[in-house]
């Protein structure tokens, strides 16, 4: 999880990717009339791209229409790409009725190890030999995560306790004590086996944490698990052939 800052600038100052820094995209120059727009509200849809965060987004958003009240209804993890929902204005209003929403993933999990995040965003670890896991006994294993059922979010989440997200208190090796939470799954389909790695689709409430369901699958099979990759394709009605890039965006502004 990010700490205080970007993620995104530090994934370019570690990495030395200036692919996404700031003048990769072109100047926008907004006028009064469309400001006015945005101040009085308006929904925009996003594709976020790897290594952003979604407030990367959001500040990015409200740099380019020059109004104050921007927000995203649902955060996207750093490595996870998607629909974005951002409202402005007096369209802020509404983005808890867009976070209640259902919403649609796409992704992958490896078997055969775990991470401490959950993701890619540690290090794979108490890796166990997977030569003995069968397309059957994954297929099988899908039926135990649909309907209603338990999930405990990750330590390394934006939760907080007492005013201070768990991740911040995981990385200072502080034991947290998690309560697991009702979540409700509609659909869970295996869509592709090519092991370690597994492909899905998933249909969820609010609240899923999709690592964590990655996470407690490879727990099931007794080999471990965690995401690999994530994208996000749907938000009630609104779906992510109909966001376009933040570069795509900002061009239409002009």
């Amino acid at each position: 999880m990010n700490q205080k800052g970007s993620y995104r600038q530090k994934f370019i100052a570690q990495s030395g990717d200036n692919n996404a820094a700031e003048n990769t995209f072109v100047k926008v120059s907004i006028s009064k009339e469309s400001k006015s727009v945005f101040e009085e509200g308006k929904v925009i849809l996003i594709d976020k791209p790897m290594h952003w965060t979604s407030f990367d987004v959001v500040k990015k958003i409200r740099a380019a229409i020059q109004v104050k009240k921007v927000g995203h209804a649902g955060t996207l993890d750093p490595l996870a790409t998607g629909l974005l929902i951002i409202c402005t204005g007096k369209f802020t209003k509404k983005i808890n009725e867009f976070m209640s929403q259902t919403k649609g993933y796409s992704g992958s999990f490896t078997l055969g190890a775990t991470t401490p995040t959950y993701d890619l965003e540690s290090t794979p670890e108490n890796k166990k030999d997977i030569s003995l896991i069968t397309e059957k006994i994954i297929n099988d294993t899908v039926v135990n995560f649909i309907g209603e059922i338990d999930q405990v979010p990750p330590i390394y989440s934006a939760i907080k306790k007492n005013g201070t997200p768990l991740y911040e208190l995981a990385r200072k090796g502080e034991e947290v004590e998690l309560k697991a939470r009702k979540i409700t799954i509609h659909a869970f389909e295996i869509t592709s086996i090519k092991l370690p790695i597994v492909e899905f689709e998933i249909t969820c409430s609010t609240g899923t944490y999709i690592r964590s369901i990655a996470h407690d699958f490879g727990n099931t099979i007794g080999c471990g698990a965690y995401l690999s990759s994530l994208r996000r394709t749907s938000i009630g009605d609104f779906k992510i052939k109909e966001a376009p890039s933040v570069e795509d965006f900002l061009k239409s502004l002009n």
